[in-house]
Parts: C-alpha cells; structure tokens; sequence
C-alpha cells in the first residue's frame, strides 16, 4: 500500500531573545550549520513534499532559500501553525511538526515517529522523552490505562503534573484533515494567552481520536536551543556524533573532545585526526593522511598518505596531493601541491601551483596580491622537483620551471626557466641551464 503524501512544517517564528543577539536563534551556526539547517537535514531523507519554515515578519528576509510562510503576530504555537495552513491548501496527508531550535533531531527519530503513526491509522502521533532532570516542557497525561488525555504546558500545570517525567519532545505528526480541524478550536484561555499547538492533543482526544505516542530512545535528541550555553552543549553532541561516525568508518580521532569536524566533511578509513584539529565545509581527508595537532582545513583536499601539521591553516582551494605535506606554521590558500611536494614550514602559499617533488624552502611566501588596485591576483606556478631557499619571495605572476634551484634570500620577479639557477640578491641573476651542466663545483 503506497504511504499518503508527506509535508512538514518547521516552527521558526520565536525571536530568540534569550540568545541576546541581532542573529535569529535559528541561524545561529552549530558545527558549520545553522540551527535550522540541522532540522531540515533530519526530515529531509524522508523526502515530504515540502517542508515550510514558519517565520516572524522580522527576520523573514534572512530565511532566504527556504519554503517560509509569515506568522503575522507571536500568539502561539498553535497559530504558527495555523499559518501554514493557506500553503497546504488541499494537501491531503501527512503533516510533520517540528521545533526549528531541535538540532539535535535525527532522521532515525522522524521515521520511527512516521512509522508509528502511520501502522496505527493515528489523527497524531507525537514524540515523548523522559529527562534525566526536569524541563520546562508540557507534561503528557495519561489516565489510568495509560491512554494519552492531553498535554499540560508547565505553565499551566499543577504541581502533581509537573512531576510526572514524560514531557512532550514538541514533534508531532497530523493527519492533515485532523489538524485543522483541531486548529479551529484552539482558544488562548491559558497562564500565556496563546494558542497552544499541544491543545489540539486533548481536543482529538475528548473527540474519540486515537492519539499515539513514540518514545524517544535518546532524550538529548529533543532537548532544544534557547540559551548561548545551550547553543555550545548541542554543539558539543553533535560533534561527538559526528566524530563517532568517523571513527566507526575506520578514522582515527586520537581525541574526539578536542576534535571538531562538520558534517560535510569527507574523512577515508584509516586517516589519522590529531588533537586540537578543525575540519571544516567540504574538506575532504585521503586514507592514511596525518592531520594536526592545531590544524585548522577549510574546504580543503588532502590526499592519501598527505601530513599536515602541527599549527598549519590550509584555506578553501587547497589540494595537497597524495604524500604532499604542509608543515608547522604553513597556511596555504586556494593552491595545489603536487605528489610528494613540501612545503615544510614558516610558509604562505597563496594562488599557486607547486608541481610533484618539490621543496618550498623555510619562509617561502608567494606575493599574489596586485601591485595595482583593480587587477587580480596572480599566480605562481612552480614546476616539479624544484628547490627553493630559504627567505624566498614569489612575485606573482611568475613561472618557476622544472629542476629550476632557488638561492636563499631571492625575491623572484622573472621567469625561471627549467634547470637552472636563480637568486642572488639584491637583484634576481638567472643562470639557465645551471641544474643540468656537467661542472664540478
């Protein structure tokens, strides 16, 4: 039997004022995602129709690129989703609900919760966790066959119901004829005068619909954001979790807690992550490559049996080839370096490509930026098996040939043809054809 469509609906509309902050709490960046993109990403794998964002007018120009609908006045989240309810005009099927501060939420969670519902025929299925200590969410209350009867905001509960240790997750799944029906009935007589999305349970309830409930394996994933130090301790399990699927894949993380790596980074089986070591955006690390201590890689590529490290920053752009290294005190930005090829330490490699076996001796700085103000930067091209010297500059653009040798101290501002020797300061001297004569000194 073909399952009914699916659509989800993200709340995102709260403010966030307790985040302090011009940002708004569901683009605030956990592990180089925002928050709402870390909700979005669990439901999208169970490919809804749509998934719409329910925005304050506020912010609404700062949630470009999502599906966003307007929830005109804060009164609830019951409104919030009412105002979803004009874009699903006609929709006939699933409606998944979800809190835009819940990073924390996994695919596996949301379609256990789909599952759930759906193999009961259920007007709503919602998801319940139990703390270790006391939140201030609704309690769900159940009689005495352990049937669900409503769910109690804690502003509204009494102190007999604020014990009970069942709290609603705030992710639900409708029939959509269900929800709006029970929409229309919400009223804000309550301690916040809102409408509260979570009276629609009892509504379906008192009207003979049967409600189920998913029980969350993992409290922490329906813990949400609201806090700058509860930004940083979802942070912190997310990055656990994505450290142990690394390790789990054959990565070594020689210390997960001081090693942080975003989600679209690609590590392969046996690469080495030292301590102190941050991988960001679309890097992607080889088999058996070494990376750290204190490295920081930002959309970069580094290739099987590659070392890079200690203190090393390698910026978008950069490729490091298979058994290439960067060494300590080396950033490099938007440049290759070539199998086997070194840039060992105290170097800025900028805008350049260094070809197979060569060595950028120690302060070796490629001077890619223009001279004059409009122009591009240039490049400098360094072929293979080169040597360079120490204290080099490279004054881009500029063409190093193959086997070329530089002498140490030069700052090199003409081509050097392959083979021969350049340097000698205060003004570059080229000797063609040096590297490859037969002489004996």
């Amino acid at each position: 039997m073909t399952p009914p469509p699916l659509t989800a609906v993200v709340m995102a509309a709260g403010l966030g004022t307790r985040m302090r902050s011009s940002v708004p709490k569901h683009l605030h960046s956990l592990l180089g995602r925002r928050m709402i993109d870390w909700v979005v990403a669990a439901i999208e794998p169970l490919e809804p129709d749509r998934v719409l964002v329910v925005v304050s007018p506020q912010v609404s120009d700062a949630f470009e690129g999502f599906d966003t609908v307007i929830q005109r006045e804060p009164r609830g989240t019951g409104d919030a989703v009412a105002a979803a309810r004009s874009a699903l005009a006609g929709f006939e099927g699933d409606v998944v609900v979800l809190p835009g501060d819940g990073p924390l939420l996994t695919r596996e969670l949301l379609a256990g919760l789909i599952d759930v519902h759906r193999q009961r025929g259920a007007a709503a299925t919602l998801v319940s966790f139990a703390p270790e200590e006391s939140l201030p969410y609704g309690r769900i209350v159940r009689d005495g066959s352990g049937r669900v009867v409503e769910i109690v905001e804690a502003a509204d509960a009494t102190p007999e119901q604020l014990a009970i240790r069942e709290l609603n997750g705030s992710v639900y799944v409708f029939s959509s004829r269900e929800l709006w029906g029970a929409i229309e009935r919400l009223d804000a007589r309550n301690a916040q005068g809102e409408l509260y999305l979570t009276d629609t349970i009892g509504y379906l309830v008192r009207s003979g619909r049967d409600v189920a409930v998913y029980s969350a394996a993992d409290p922490l994933e329906l813990v949400g954001v609201n806090t700058r130090s509860e930004l940083a301790g979802a942070s912190a399990m997310l990055r656990d979790r994505v450290n142990g699927r690394h390790m789990t894949a054959g990565v070594t993380i020689v210390d997960p807690a001081s090693t942080w790596i975003e989600a679209e980074v690609e590590i392969e089986a046996d690469a080495v992550i030292h301590p102190f070591t941050i991988l960001r955006g679309a890097t992607r690390v080889g088999s058996s490559a070494q990376v750290g201590p204190h490295v920081v890689a930002d959309g970069a590529s580094i290739g099987v049996n590659a070392a890079v490290g200690p203190f090393c920053y390698l910026r978008p752009g950069t490729v490091l080839e298979s058994g290439a290294k960067a060494g300590t005190f080396v950033e490099i930005k938007n440049s290759y370096v070539g199998g086997g090829a070194k840039v060992p330490h105290l170097s800025y490699i900028g805008d350049a490509e260094i070809g197979e076996g060569s060595n950028i001796g120690a302060g070796g700085i490629t001077v890619n930026y223009p001279h004059r103000p409009g122009r591009p930067k240039g490049r400098t091209t360094i072929g293979r098996n080169v040597r360079t010297g120490v204290d080099n500059a490279f004054v881009a653009p500029v063409t190093i040939g193959d086997d070329a040798w530089i002498a140490a101290g030069t700052v090199i501002t003409d081509d050097v043809p392959p083979g021969s020797l350049a340097g000698f300061p205060p003004r570059q001297v080229t000797r063609e054809g040096y590297v490859y004569a037969d002489r004996d000194d």
